[in-house]
Parts: structure tokens; C-alpha cells; sequence
């Protein structure tokens, strides 16, 4: 593997090498603003040279050659198909499609997993379904289902590997390694927790406050009985919670702590005031997934929390996984509990799961390491000249996130920034800065995307109105040399 910390992948020729640079990286290099545009508007000369992608948008090539296999050996005339891990997934796939008119079939494939197949008119709405849902099959599951041998992990190494995870995730909230529940990825948590919710208090409405990441949003809105959305990015949005639950009772209010890519957080205590004066038993999920739970107690509020294993906590970039935790304070906890227990269809597959305990060993340091670098270039940036604003947890999180703050924690990796001109001079910058550039976050390496035009490209303007700028540039810092990171934001700011 290559050492991204000493020499990135951050040159033209360096498009669509996975990150970090092995069969099992979930993100992709894209080194040129060119190449993000071309990447969005599926230039055939940029997309051609991509050797991986983010797993739950651009299928890595050992998926995509499981998926021909199986329609090879599934599919008739004028079908394709898809493989879940397990066959539950492909069922609700197909309960998915059918809400177009679109019939579907869902089998049980090779080695345990889902299969379903569907006419090639469908094949836009599936594919949606395995991305909003994040119950996908990884590389290193594919591989084995393909006769690829890629781990040495049995199914026992991954069990114990598996309980290993919840009691570390279990130690620092302060719960319970039975209130901890794992998931092939940070998307089929939520969806997790979005279905026991609209399934335990049906016909219910969600709200989600802040701009989120954009699938959570999305997830909301595309299942259950719809979502208020409340970016707040006006004083009185407050007031308008207050008034929708005054008005009607909600399956639950969503939040991130802090947000991605605004790093802002929601006034957490006057969220606590107005719930009580008006349902207390509202649940609230919280998503910790840029502070980590190494830096905040999201507990504090929130009935259940919500995170993307795959960014902070396992900082190699090389495995998908997500988690739900149950607070044992929460008075939903047993219906939760009990829910999740019953429903449990997914899991870590074995291979993912040791690289995930293996790779999470030391996650307090790094965390902690990367939060000071982030902190760091942060403010730097901040007093540069060419710089129009900058976005972190420590000035943005407000009194929401010092709510949640562990005594001494951080702040997370992650921030964002805007260049003066932003559209004149945000592509020449990109172009010379000399680190990982790509979409996800939380890698030991530096980690710098176009948040805004990778995520929201169709709905720009949206995105605008929320206070997201197009030239929004996300930073996730990793464990470089405080001063070599300074140092090459420096010159590619002079380029």
C-alpha cells in the first residue's frame, strides 16, 4: 500500500486510483476540478480510468463483476441484477422497485447471499435503493463469492472480531456492548433506524435539523410518511419545530453533531427545552460521525446515535461499516432494543470485520491527533488572505456541540473553507494542492473534495439556499506533519 502521508495521490495521473491505493479502498482519486465536473456529468474519459469508487455509488470492479455473474446466471432476457448480502435485502429491493410499477424477483444466491432481478427499466431505481440504504455487498465479500480468496478470516474471527467492535464502541459512550449494533455500512444504520422508527410509531412524519449529508436527508424523504426539513439557517426555524410538535407527534428528530460539510450543530439544550415543553417522547438520533465518539458524548440528547465506522473510527479507508447505539437512559430503549434484536439482518461480513477491529485499535489517538491538525490548518487558513470564510466545529458547533464536548475532547477532522473569487480561483488551487483528493472522510491521510459539487451537483442552487456555497471545499485532516500540511495549503494557495 502506498504511504498517502508522504506521497499522496494528488496529480492528473493519479485519476481513479482507489484510496488508499489497494483493491479495498472506498474512496477514489480525483485530483483536477476538470475531473470532478467529468466524474458528475459521466464523462466517458473521466470515468473510464476509475479503478474504484465509493461503494454505495460507484460499485468497486470486484461488485460490479459479481453483479454480470449473477445476471449471467439469474437474469432472462431484458434483466439485470443485483446481490445484497443477504436475501431480506434483496426482498426490500424489491418491495422498492415495485413502488414504479416494477416487478421484481428475490432469490437466495451463492454463499448466503440475496439476489434480485429485475427488467433493465428498473435497474436506475434499484441501484437508488443500494445507495440510500447502504445494504451492500463489500470487496472483500464479492471476492469470496467470486472464488477470489482475500482474508484468512473465518466466519468465528469475525464474530469475535464483530464483539471486540461493540465493546471498544461500548466503552467510550458508556453504554453497553449489547446496546451496540453493527452494519455493512454508515447508510444501513440510518436506514436501520429510520425503518424501526416509522415501523414502531407508524404514519409519523421525521424533521431533520441542519444541513445533513445528503442521503440522510434523502432517506427521509424517500421512505416512511415524508420529513420536515429545518437547515436552520434561520433564527426562528426554532419556533417552527415547536409549532410542528405542537401540531403532531413525530417518529423522531435527526441531527448531526456537528454537521457535515458546515460543521455547524443544532442548539442541543434549547432542542431538549422545547421537546419537553412539547412531546417529551420524541426520539432524537443524533449522528456523530465527524466529532466521533472519542470527542463527544452524543448520549447526552439523543435516544440513539448513529455513525459511519468506515471514516474516523477505522481511518485506513479500506472497510464499510456503520453503528447504532442504543442510550440505556432513553425510555425507548427496550422497544428499541427489542426492535433491533428481532430485525437484526445485518452484520459485518467476517473479513470486513476483522479489518475493521484491526484497523479501530489505536482510534482515540488518531482521532485525537487529526482533530489538532484540523484545528490547526483550520486557523491558519482562517487569517490567510485568499481565504473568504472557513467552517469548524470550534466556531461553527456553537453551544450545541460544547453541549456534547468530552472534558479535553476535540473537535473532529473535518472543515471546510472558501477562496475569495471562489469561482476564478478554486480550480487552480485544487488543481496544486498536494494531497489525496477524493470524496469520504476520516483517512489517516488528508482527504480534500468539492463537497459541494460532488454531493449536490443537480441542485446547486438548493444547496445555495441552505448556506452551502458551490465552491465549498471540504478538508478532512489526517496525520501528517502539522507543519508539511500547512506548508503544501500554503503553496498551492500561492499557485
Amino acid at each position: 500500500m502506498s504511504d498517502l502521508l508522504h506521497h499522496p495521490l494528488w496529480q492528473a495521473d493519479s485519476l481513479g486510483s482507489p484510496l488508499p491505493d489497494d483493491e479495498f479502498g472506498v474512496s477514489v482519486s480525483l485530483p483536477l476540478w476538470r475531473h470532478v465536473i467529468g466524474y458528475e456529468e459521466k464523462d466517458p474519459e473521466v470515468v473510464s480510468k476509475f479503478r474504484s469508487g465509493y461503494p454505495r455509488f460507484c460499485c468497486p470492479p470486484a461488485v460490479a463483476e459479481l453483479f454480470t455473474v449473477a445476471e449471467r446466471e439469474l437474469a432472462g432476457p431484458g434483466e439485470r441484477c443485483l446481490v445484497f448480502p443477504r436475501l431480506v435485502h434483496a426482498e426490500r429491493c424489491v418491495q422498492f422497485i415495485a413502488r414504479d410499477g416494477h416487478v421484481g424477483r428475490a432469490m437466495e444466491w451463492r454463499h448466503g447471499l440475496g439476489a434480485v432481478t429485475f427488467p433493465e427499466a428498473a435497474h436506475p431505481k434499484a441501484r437508488s435503493y443500494w445507495r440510500f440504504c447502504g445494504e451492500i455487498v463489500s470487496t472483500r465479500q464479492a471476492c469470496d463469492a467470486l472464488g477470489r480468496r482475500v482474508t484468512e478470516a473465518t466466519v468465528e474471527d469475525g464474530a469475535r472480531a464483530s464483539r471486540v467492535i461493540s465493546e471498544r464502541l461500548a466503552g467510550f459512550s458508556g453504554q453497553q456492548p449489547e446496546d451496540v449494533f453493527l452494519f455493512p455500512s454508515g447508510m444501513a444504520a440510518n436506514f436501520a433506524v429510520h425503518r424501526m422508527l416509522t415501523t414502531l410509531f407508524p404514519g409519523r412524519r421525521t424533521a431533520q435539523l441542519d444541513f445533513p449529508y445528503v442521503d440522510v436527508l434523502k432517506l427521509q424523504q424517500m421512505f416512511g410518511s415524508g420529513a420536515y426539513f429545518l437547515p436552520l439557517v434561520r433564527p426562528e426555524e426554532y419556533d417552527e419545530l415547536r409549532g410542528i410538535l405542537k401540531a403532531e407527534a413525530l417518529a423522531g428528530i435527526f441531527c448531526e453533531v456537528p454537521s457535515n460539510p458546515m460543521l455547524r450543530c443544532a442548539d442541543l439544550e434549547r432542542l431538549l427545552a422545547i421537546r419537553a415543553e412539547t412531546r417529551p417522547d420524541t426520539p432524537i438520533i443524533a449522528d456523530d460521525t465527524i466529532a466521533t465518539v472519542a470527542h463527544a458524548d452524543a448520549m447526552r440528547v439523543a435516544d440513539v446515535v448513529t455513525s459511519s465506522l468506515t471514516k474516523s473510527f477505522s481511518g485506513v479507508g479500506d472497510v464499510l461499516a456503520g453503528s447504532v447505539i442504543l442510550n440505556r437512559a432513553s425510555p425507548h430503549h427496550a422497544a428499541f432494543s427489542a426492535f433491533l434484536k428481532s430485525h437484526a439482518d445485518n452484520r459485518l461480513w467476517h473479513g470486513d470485520a476483522v479489518a475493521l477491529e484491526r484497523n479501530s485499535r489505536d482510534f482515540a489517538e488518531r482521532a485525537e491527533r487529526m482533530s489538532r491538525n484540523a484545528l490547526a490548518l483550520a486557523g491558519w487558513l482562517r487569517g490567510h488572505p485568499k481565504v473568504a470564510k472557513v467552517w469548524h466545529a470550534w466556531e461553527q458547533g456553537g453551544a450545541g456541540y460544547e453541549f456534547i464536548r468530552r472534558e479535553g475532547g476535540g473537535y473532529g477532522c473535518l472543515f471546510s473553507f472558501l477562496l475569495k473569487d471562489a469561482e476564478n480561483t478554486s480550480a487552480r488551487f485544487y488543481d496544486a494542492l498536494r494531497v489525496c483528493k477524493g470524496p469520504s472522510l476520516g483517512t489517516c491521510f488528508t482527504l480534500v473534495c468539492p463537497y459541494t459539487l460532488l454531493a449536490h451537483y443537480e441542485e446547486l442552487e438548493w444547496a445555495a439556499q441552505c448556506g452551502v456555497p458551490s465552491h465549498l471545499i471540504r478538508v478532512s485532516a489526517g496525520l501528517e506533519d502539522e507543519a508539511d500540511l500547512i506548508a503544501r495549503f500554503e503553496q498551492a494557495l500561492a499557485a
